[in-house]
């Protein structure tokens, strides 16, 4: 499989040279022109001989823009644009030059059905942590990026040091806007999570604390817990912190919870960036950073990690299943019990993206996507010539890899 992450211009440039001799010329402007003249010293033939012809500006101040040759000149190789576009033009801007009937928006079109073509045989690769077994649920939501599952791990071991396990409620600083307490029905792990109801009154960067026995967490890479809001929030909205001086008075780590659902628990992993200097960690506070208006706001089971001792443990696939019209994992009743409260790894992949850019690059094979898109180009105009060029982008596509085992999400 060749998969060389060419761009969108370059791509288009090799569809351009496969569709003839005299389909695309790719230049650049001599000489300093207007809104409706580009000078280019290099192009050859009489009065008219390219007028009606496509310009792409692929560079300077009219990057992407598109007119076409109203008129052309010999002397002075000067093209009357029409269309006029939205700067003058300068020397070394770049541009491409099509055949009148192959518009280069059209042959961008013919880059990104040949990617939609190709789903189902490539997706980009993608590893997502972000689920987590707690030993209770059977369903997962599939987070948005997943397309296709090929293999489902649990984190079987790792090294870690819990923090607080919000086994009683934060009492080194309090203020009256933030009302705790344990809750022993909504939770995630252990007896009970920490309840913190927030008042309507409640002002932006209000900090509650717990002091907590010194603690040497300069060995580990990343905070996790579980986070729970009853509003939709979006990221940094609220903050961890973790200081050696009492009250987090100068946090050594302000850590943002990402974007949380309404009512839906998330279990947050956030990388620690100061570590050379948690040696002696005596307090934890959570700050109300944004004021979003009354909420309430559940933690639980807050720990640190080393990402690099992660162990994995793979599950066999009778064990899990995808519901596609829920976009939800499911595992068995076996799964749950014998994976118990653990971290779980999504080895899968997401659709192709398509290009919206000159420099975007493809994530599909080149072979395929400059073949295909060079058959539906020919198509498009009934060009016999079509035919060899699908023949070309099947044989690329008889090179893709077949997906074993693969699941699709949707």
């Amino acid at each position: 499989m060749v998969l060389q992450a060419e761009t969108r211009e370059s791509l288009r440039a090799h569809i351009g040279y496969n569709l003839g001799p005299n389909v695309l010329y790719v230049s650049s402007a001599s000489s300093n022109g207007d809104t409706t003249s580009l000078i280019d010293n290099t192009l050859r033939g009489g009065n008219d001989v390219h007028n009606g012809k496509w310009i792409l500006l692929t560079s300077g101040n009219n990057d992407g823009e598109v007119t076409a040759v109203d008129d052309y000149a010999q002397i002075g190789t000067d093209c009357t644009l029409a269309p006029a576009i939205s700067n003058g033009t300068s020397a070394n801007d770049t541009y491409e030059m099509w055949e009148a009937k192959y518009h280069p928006t059209r042959i961008n079109d013919f880059i990104n059905q040949s990617i939609s073509a190709a789903t189902r045989r490539v997706y980009d690769p993608v590893e997502d942590t972000s689920l987590f077994a707690d030993g209770g649920s059977t369903r997962l939501a599939i987070p948005s990026n997943i397309s296709v599952i090929y293999e489902l791990s649990y984190r079987e071991s790792y090294a870690s040091k819990r923090i607080h396990a919000f086994g009683a409620t934060f009492d080194e600083t309090t203020v009256a806007n933030i009302t705790q307490a344990l809750d022993t029905e909504d939770r995630k792990q252990g007896g009970q999570s920490l309840k913190l109801t927030i008042a309507a009154g409640a002002s932006a960067n209000d900090l509650i604390t717990d002091s907590i026995t010194s603690i040497d967490i300069s060995k580990y890479t990343h905070l996790e817990f579980w986070a729970k809001s009853s509003i939709t929030t979006s990221a940094a909205d609220f903050h961890i912190l973790l200081d050696d001086t009492a009250a987090c008075a100068s946090a050594l780590e302000t850590l943002a919870f990402p974007a949380l659902t309404a009512d839906t628990w998330a279990h947050v992993s956030v990388a620690l960036s100061a570590r050379e200097s948690l040696t002696a960690i005596i307090s934890v506070g959570y700050r109300y950073t944004q004021d979003v208006g009354a909420c309430t706001v559940w933690l639980d089971d807050m720990r640190v990690v080393n990402n690099d001792s992660f162990v994995w443990q793979q599950i066999p696939g009778h064990l899990w299943s995808v519901d596609r019209n829920a976009r939800d994992l499911i595992l068995t009743g076996g799964a749950k019990s014998s994976i118990g409260y653990k971290m779980l790894k999504i080895r899968g992949g997401d659709k192709p993206a398509l290009l919206t850019a000159d420099t975007s690059t493809t994530e599909v094979p080149d072979d395929f996507v400059i073949a295909y898109a060079t058959a539906l180009a020919l198509a498009s105009q009934g060009d016999p010539k079509a035919g060899f060029w699908f023949d070309e982008a099947h044989r690329a596509k008889r090179r893709m890899p077949l997906l074993v085992g693969a699941r699709m999400v949707e």
